[in-house]
Protein backbone atom coordinates (compact mmCIF):
# COMPACT_ATOMS: atom_id res chain seq x y z
CA UNK A 1 0.00 0.00 0.00
CA UNK A 2 1.26 3.69 -1.11
CA UNK A 3 1.07 6.60 0.32
CA UNK A 4 -0.98 9.52 -1.42
CA UNK A 5 1.99 11.39 -2.07
CA UNK A 6 6.32 10.99 -1.46
CA UNK A 7 7.58 12.73 1.59
CA UNK A 8 8.81 15.66 0.45
CA UNK A 9 12.40 16.98 0.18
CA UNK A 10 13.26 20.40 1.94
CA UNK A 11 15.93 23.42 1.47
CA UNK A 12 17.14 26.03 3.80
CA UNK A 13 17.16 29.25 2.16
CA UNK A 14 20.14 31.69 2.80
CA UNK A 15 20.26 33.67 6.25
CA UNK A 16 19.39 37.47 5.71
CA UNK A 17 18.52 40.47 7.74
CA UNK A 18 15.27 39.82 9.78
CA UNK A 19 12.53 42.17 8.51
CA UNK A 20 10.84 42.40 12.01
CA UNK A 21 13.36 42.18 14.49
CA UNK A 22 16.35 44.62 14.53
CA UNK A 23 19.95 43.01 13.96
CA UNK A 24 18.45 39.62 13.90
CA UNK A 25 19.06 37.08 11.01
CA UNK A 26 16.48 35.13 9.45
CA UNK A 27 16.34 31.83 7.51
CA UNK A 28 13.36 29.74 5.55
CA UNK A 29 13.08 25.61 5.26
CA UNK A 30 10.92 24.86 2.16
CA UNK A 31 10.06 22.41 -0.04
CA UNK A 32 8.21 22.24 -3.86
CA UNK A 33 4.39 22.04 -3.92
CA UNK A 34 3.73 20.03 -7.37
CA UNK A 35 2.43 16.75 -8.68
CA UNK A 36 -1.10 15.57 -8.41
CA UNK A 37 -0.91 15.64 -4.28
CA UNK A 38 0.42 19.10 -4.25
CA UNK A 39 -3.30 20.67 -2.35
CA UNK A 40 -2.74 17.69 0.14
CA UNK A 41 0.98 18.51 0.89
CA UNK A 42 -0.52 21.74 1.36
CA UNK A 43 -2.70 21.68 3.91
CA UNK A 44 -0.62 18.79 5.88
CA UNK A 45 2.45 21.51 5.80
CA UNK A 46 -0.25 24.19 7.01
CA UNK A 47 -1.62 22.55 9.87
CA UNK A 48 2.21 22.47 11.34
CA UNK A 49 3.01 25.88 10.12
CA UNK A 50 4.07 26.29 6.83
CA UNK A 51 3.09 29.00 4.41
CA UNK A 52 2.42 28.61 0.76
CA UNK A 53 4.40 31.42 -1.54
CA UNK A 54 3.74 30.06 -5.11
CA UNK A 55 4.50 26.83 -5.88
CA UNK A 56 6.17 26.72 -2.60
CA UNK A 57 5.58 26.41 0.93
CA UNK A 58 7.45 27.55 3.76
CA UNK A 59 8.12 28.30 7.24
CA UNK A 60 11.11 30.42 9.24
CA UNK A 61 14.15 28.28 10.62
CA UNK A 62 16.05 30.58 12.47
CA UNK A 63 18.78 29.06 14.60
CA UNK A 64 18.57 30.73 18.25
CA UNK A 65 15.23 32.60 17.51
CA UNK A 66 11.42 31.45 17.61
CA UNK A 67 9.81 35.05 16.97
CA UNK A 68 7.59 34.14 14.48
CA UNK A 69 4.49 32.12 15.82
CA UNK A 70 1.76 30.83 13.09
CA UNK A 71 -1.46 32.13 14.48
CA UNK A 72 -5.33 30.71 13.31
CA UNK A 73 -8.76 32.26 13.99
CA UNK A 74 -11.87 30.20 15.06
CA UNK A 75 -13.91 31.07 12.58
CA UNK A 76 -17.09 29.76 14.22
CA UNK A 77 -16.51 30.96 17.42
CA UNK A 78 -15.49 34.45 15.88
CA UNK A 79 -16.57 37.46 17.85
CA UNK A 80 -15.78 40.58 16.26
CA UNK A 81 -15.25 43.78 18.17
CA UNK A 82 -17.62 47.03 18.59
CA UNK A 83 -15.44 48.35 15.93
CA UNK A 84 -14.91 45.13 13.19
CA UNK A 85 -18.92 45.08 13.94
CA UNK A 86 -19.29 48.69 12.49
CA UNK A 87 -17.32 47.77 9.62
CA UNK A 88 -18.68 44.67 8.69
CA UNK A 89 -21.98 46.78 8.73
CA UNK A 90 -20.46 49.73 6.97
CA UNK A 91 -18.74 47.78 4.07
CA UNK A 92 -21.63 45.36 3.95
CA UNK A 93 -22.96 46.78 0.38
CA UNK A 94 -20.08 46.03 -1.39
CA UNK A 95 -20.26 43.32 -4.22
CA UNK A 96 -18.04 40.49 -3.09
CA UNK A 97 -16.15 38.09 -5.89
CA UNK A 98 -14.07 34.95 -5.88
CA UNK A 99 -12.38 34.90 -8.93
CA UNK A 100 -10.19 32.44 -10.53
CA UNK A 101 -6.11 33.49 -9.95
CA UNK A 102 -5.76 35.49 -12.71
CA UNK A 103 -4.34 38.87 -12.40
CA UNK A 104 -5.74 42.21 -14.05
CA UNK A 105 -4.36 45.41 -14.59
CA UNK A 106 -7.12 46.83 -12.64
CA UNK A 107 -5.47 44.38 -9.67
CA UNK A 108 -2.46 45.83 -10.18
CA UNK A 109 -2.94 49.36 -9.95
CA UNK A 110 -4.89 49.08 -6.57
CA UNK A 111 -1.40 47.07 -5.38
CA UNK A 112 0.84 49.97 -6.40
CA UNK A 113 -1.26 52.36 -4.61
CA UNK A 114 -1.25 50.41 -1.67
CA UNK A 115 2.07 49.46 -1.81
CA UNK A 116 3.37 53.49 -2.14
CA UNK A 117 0.97 54.21 0.49
CA UNK A 118 1.56 51.30 3.11
CA UNK A 119 4.83 50.13 2.32
CA UNK A 120 7.01 52.38 0.71
CA UNK A 121 10.73 50.91 0.06
CA UNK A 122 9.45 47.75 1.30
CA UNK A 123 9.90 43.89 -0.14
CA UNK A 124 7.33 44.21 -3.16
CA UNK A 125 8.14 48.00 -3.93
CA UNK A 126 9.50 47.57 -7.33
CA UNK A 127 7.11 44.65 -7.89
CA UNK A 128 5.91 44.81 -11.85
CA UNK A 129 3.37 43.44 -13.69
CA UNK A 130 4.95 40.08 -14.27
CA UNK A 131 6.04 39.43 -10.55
CA UNK A 132 2.30 40.14 -9.94
CA UNK A 133 0.88 37.94 -12.30
CA UNK A 134 3.58 35.06 -10.92
CA UNK A 135 2.26 35.72 -7.67
CA UNK A 136 -1.53 35.05 -8.23
CA UNK A 137 -1.35 32.79 -11.00
CA UNK A 138 1.51 30.70 -10.17
CA UNK A 139 -0.58 28.40 -7.73
CA UNK A 140 -0.81 24.43 -7.63
CA UNK A 141 -3.60 24.12 -5.07
CA UNK A 142 -7.45 25.48 -4.84
CA UNK A 143 -6.74 29.37 -5.47
CA UNK A 144 -9.07 32.63 -5.61
CA UNK A 145 -8.42 35.78 -5.80
CA UNK A 146 -11.48 37.65 -3.84
CA UNK A 147 -12.45 41.37 -5.01
CA UNK A 148 -14.56 43.81 -3.07
CA UNK A 149 -16.07 45.89 -5.36
CA UNK A 150 -18.54 48.95 -4.68
CA UNK A 151 -21.66 49.19 -6.57
CA UNK A 152 -22.68 51.67 -9.05
CA UNK A 153 -26.07 53.70 -9.68
CA UNK A 154 -27.66 50.35 -10.72
CA UNK A 155 -26.48 48.74 -8.23
CA UNK A 156 -23.91 46.33 -10.37
CA UNK A 157 -20.08 45.83 -9.46
CA UNK A 158 -18.08 48.96 -9.63
CA UNK A 159 -14.85 50.29 -9.46
CA UNK A 160 -12.29 47.97 -7.22
CA UNK A 161 -11.29 48.24 -3.52
CA UNK A 162 -9.87 45.83 -2.11
CA UNK A 163 -8.50 42.33 -2.99
CA UNK A 164 -7.37 39.19 -1.54
CA UNK A 165 -5.20 36.49 -2.97
CA UNK A 166 -6.48 33.19 -1.04
CA UNK A 167 -6.54 29.29 -0.60
CA UNK A 168 -9.02 27.61 0.29
CA UNK A 169 -7.63 24.46 2.38
CA UNK A 170 -9.29 21.10 4.22
CA UNK A 171 -9.69 22.78 7.15
CA UNK A 172 -10.18 26.94 6.24
CA UNK A 173 -8.74 29.81 4.58
CA UNK A 174 -5.52 31.04 4.47
CA UNK A 175 -5.26 34.52 3.53
CA UNK A 176 -2.13 34.64 1.47
CA UNK A 177 -2.07 38.89 0.61
CA UNK A 178 -4.59 41.64 0.79
CA UNK A 179 -4.12 45.15 -0.18
CA UNK A 180 -6.86 48.08 -0.73
CA UNK A 181 -7.44 51.77 -1.77
CA UNK A 182 -5.58 53.23 1.28
CA UNK A 183 -6.77 56.42 0.82
CA UNK A 184 -10.87 55.81 -0.17
CA UNK A 185 -12.36 58.68 1.27
CA UNK A 186 -15.57 57.34 2.76
CA UNK A 187 -14.14 53.53 2.98
CA UNK A 188 -11.94 53.70 6.35
CA UNK A 189 -10.82 49.99 7.98
CA UNK A 190 -11.02 48.43 4.69
CA UNK A 191 -8.02 45.93 5.74
CA UNK A 192 -9.93 45.08 9.30
CA UNK A 193 -13.12 44.39 7.12
CA UNK A 194 -11.29 41.82 4.54
CA UNK A 195 -10.21 39.76 7.57
CA UNK A 196 -13.41 39.69 8.89
CA UNK A 197 -15.16 38.81 5.92
CA UNK A 198 -13.05 36.13 5.32
CA UNK A 199 -13.63 34.83 8.78
CA UNK A 200 -17.60 34.78 8.44
CA UNK A 201 -17.25 33.21 5.09
CA UNK A 202 -15.09 30.28 6.36
CA UNK A 203 -17.87 29.80 9.28
CA UNK A 204 -20.42 29.74 6.61
CA UNK A 205 -18.42 27.56 4.79
CA UNK A 206 -17.89 25.13 7.46
CA UNK A 207 -14.24 25.88 7.71
CA UNK A 208 -13.08 25.88 11.32
CA UNK A 209 -9.97 28.57 10.52
CA UNK A 210 -8.73 31.29 8.98
CA UNK A 211 -5.11 31.32 9.02
CA UNK A 212 -3.30 34.72 9.26
CA UNK A 213 -0.23 33.47 8.98
CA UNK A 214 2.89 34.28 11.27
CA UNK A 215 2.84 36.76 14.45
CA UNK A 216 5.79 38.16 16.13
CA UNK A 217 4.96 39.78 19.34
CA UNK A 218 5.96 43.18 19.69
CA UNK A 219 6.08 44.37 16.27
CA UNK A 220 3.47 46.49 15.58
CA UNK A 221 3.25 45.38 12.19
CA UNK A 222 2.09 42.32 13.08
CA UNK A 223 -0.13 43.80 16.11
CA UNK A 224 -3.22 44.03 13.88
CA UNK A 225 -3.47 40.19 13.72
CA UNK A 226 -4.69 39.50 17.69
CA UNK A 227 -7.94 42.06 17.38
CA UNK A 228 -9.18 38.71 15.87
CA UNK A 229 -10.39 36.37 18.20
CA UNK A 230 -10.88 33.85 19.67
CA UNK A 231 -7.09 32.90 17.75
CA UNK A 232 -5.23 30.08 18.65
CA UNK A 233 -1.00 30.22 18.07
CA UNK A 234 1.24 26.90 17.30
CA UNK A 235 2.91 25.64 19.79
CA UNK A 236 5.77 21.93 20.21
CA UNK A 237 2.56 20.86 22.16
CA UNK A 238 0.09 21.77 18.54
CA UNK A 239 -2.52 24.24 18.32
CA UNK A 240 -3.16 26.36 21.82
CA UNK A 241 -5.52 29.29 22.13
CA UNK A 242 -4.08 32.34 23.83
CA UNK A 243 -4.99 35.50 24.87
CA UNK A 244 -2.37 38.41 23.66
CA UNK A 245 -2.47 42.08 25.36
CA UNK A 246 -5.44 43.37 23.37
CA UNK A 247 -4.18 46.44 20.45
CA UNK A 248 -6.59 49.32 18.93
CA UNK A 249 -8.40 48.82 16.32
CA UNK A 250 -7.28 49.75 12.42
CA UNK A 251 -7.12 49.20 9.24
CA UNK A 252 -4.87 46.43 8.07
CA UNK A 253 -2.61 45.12 5.41
CA UNK A 254 -0.19 42.46 5.04
CA UNK A 255 3.48 42.02 5.98
CA UNK A 256 6.43 42.43 3.08
CA UNK A 257 6.83 39.60 1.42
CA UNK A 258 10.13 37.30 0.65
CA UNK A 259 12.33 38.21 -1.84
CA UNK A 260 12.12 37.25 -5.79
CA UNK A 261 10.34 33.76 -5.97
CA UNK A 262 9.75 33.62 -2.17
CA UNK A 263 6.31 36.01 -2.20
CA UNK A 264 4.04 35.14 0.52
CA UNK A 265 2.04 37.20 3.22
CA UNK A 266 2.53 36.28 6.63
Amino acid sequence: MSAPFRFPRFFVTTPGPCPYLPGRVERKVFTELSGAHAGELNDALGRIGFRRSQSVAYRPSCQGCSACVSVRVQADAYVPTTSQKRLLKKHADLHVALCKPWTTEEQFRLLRRYLAARHPGGGMADMDEFDFADMVEQTPVKTFMIEYRERDAHGAPGALIGACLTDQQADGLSMIYSFFDPAHPTRSGLGTFIIADHIRRAADAGLPYVYLGYWVEGSERMAYKTRFRPIERLTAAGWQAFDPPPVPDSGSGGRTPLPAKERTIA
